[in-house]
């Protein structure tokens, strides 16, 4: 017996119709949860059987694309209230944010969306479509970036990096352990998001840019240039001339908890490349990360709190600096880390979607015995963060 026949079996208030078409005609409230690519055929196919006066909305990461074909495909007589859940399928999504786009809809339908989207007790925040798709290239492209090139760097040097001592502790538990999250993941979550939204594609090419640039100073020995780079990228986002008394998001008796190796007896140092490029790209870009933060995913709080950790920590930020001129230790592994971040950048710039899910499930498949137990890990340790950083 099919799936669609036990359901229909055990729901007897669930019908299951034959085509889209079929439901298209009967459904007051419909959401198209497709891949961002495939948005535009997939509304040109069944929204023209739309029911008269029904409300239509997708899930897509980048709106452009999604509300540019509702626009073209659905009769005028629809209302279009479009929405994007800022979590990923593991996160419980109480608290988390809930973007709401009133984009062609009267104010009975929206208020209809929002009470149907209140059993997720998610935070609803009202954006329009192009606020939306910018403050999404800015929490989480490059952030997706950052991790997609670590994973990228370690697979190259056919590296297990919870196996070496140096990836193991504090800020590089969650390195390790949201890359492994994002390859666990399918790859056009992160495509559609990267390749289909201009915004995203121009600060994954400045992250690229910025990544090469810091590691050709640390190759010269540059380490006044580096030095005065990185602190004028800090002053620009942190702003840590001015007093500052709010704590940090992160702290490293929390970070601690979540590894996947044995901890080492004493930190071995690192030069934070992937994020001292970070931090480079936000300043180069204009972008001050705290803007957004009612729109942040967890994974991107992670990030920045990882982040804010390195460069609001004046001893470890110049034991960084140092590290990058004065020890090779991790200079093959920033060489491929460079590699990838430039390769990354090409394959969205070029649009190039066969390209990116290639590379995206060759990682994907090297880290595959992993998932498991950096899930469970990555649960739990995105439930504590977030009670950190609420």
């Amino acid at each position: 017996m099919s799936p669609k026949a036990v359901l229909s079996l055990h729901q007897p208030n669930v019908e299951i119709l034959k085509t889209g078409h079929l439901v298209s005609r009967v459904s007051d409230y419909i959401i198209y949860s497709v891949e961002a690519k495939n948005i535009d055929a997939v509304v040109k196919l069944f929204g023209p059987s739309t029911k008269l006066g029904a409300i239509v909305g997708g899930q897509t990461s980048c709106k452009a694309p999604e509300l540019a074909a509702f626009e073209k495909h659905l009769p005028p007589d629809v209302n279009i209230v479009s929405c994007h859940s800022l979590h990923g399928p593991r996160v419980d999504p109480k608290g988390q944010p809930l973007v709401l786009i009133k984009h062609r809809a009267s104010d009975e339908a929206f208020q209809f969306v929002e009470e149907a989207l209140s059993c997720l007790q998610s935070t609803h925040v009202y954006l329009t479509g192009e606020q939306h798709d910018r403050i999404t290239a800015d929490t989480q492209a490059v952030t997706h970036a950052a991790f997609l090139s670590m994973g990228a760097a370690w697979n190259a040097n056919n590296q297990f990096p919870w196996e070496t001592a140096r990836y193991i502790g504090g800020i590089e538990n969650v390195k390790i352990n949201i890359t492994l999250r994002i390859y666990a993941a399918k790859w056009h979550v992160y495509a559609g998001l990267a390749i289909l939204n201009p915004d995203a594609q121009k600060q994954i090419k400045q992250y690229a840019e910025s990544v090469t640039e810091l590691y050709k100073l640390m190759l010269g020995g540059h380490r006044e240039e580096l030095r005065n780079r990185i602190m004028a990228a800090r002053e620009a986002v942190f702003h840590t001339s001015t007093p500052n008394k709010q704590e940090v998001l992160l702290k490293e008796d929390v970070l601690n908890q979540f590894t996947l190796g044995e901890l080492p007896e004493k930190r071995l140092k690192n030069n934070h490349l992937s994020l001292l490029a970070m931090v480079d790209c936000w300043w180069k870009l204009g972008i001050v990360p705290y803007d957004h933060m009612i729109c942040s995913t967890p994974l991107f709080r992670m990030w920045l709190g990882i982040t804010e950790y390195l460069f609001r920590n004046d001893k470890l930020l110049e034991e960084a600096i140092d590290t990058a001129i004065d020890d090779n230790t991790f200079r093959h592994d920033d060489l491929e880390f460079t590699f990838a971040a430039r390769d990354w950048s090409s394959r969205v710039t070029l649009g190039n979607f066969d390209g990116y899910r290639e590379k995206f499930e060759a990682i994907q498949k090297y880290f595959e015995p992993r998932f498991p137990d950096a899930t469970k890990l990555g649960n739990e340790m995105i439930k504590t963060i977030l009670e950190q950083t609420r």
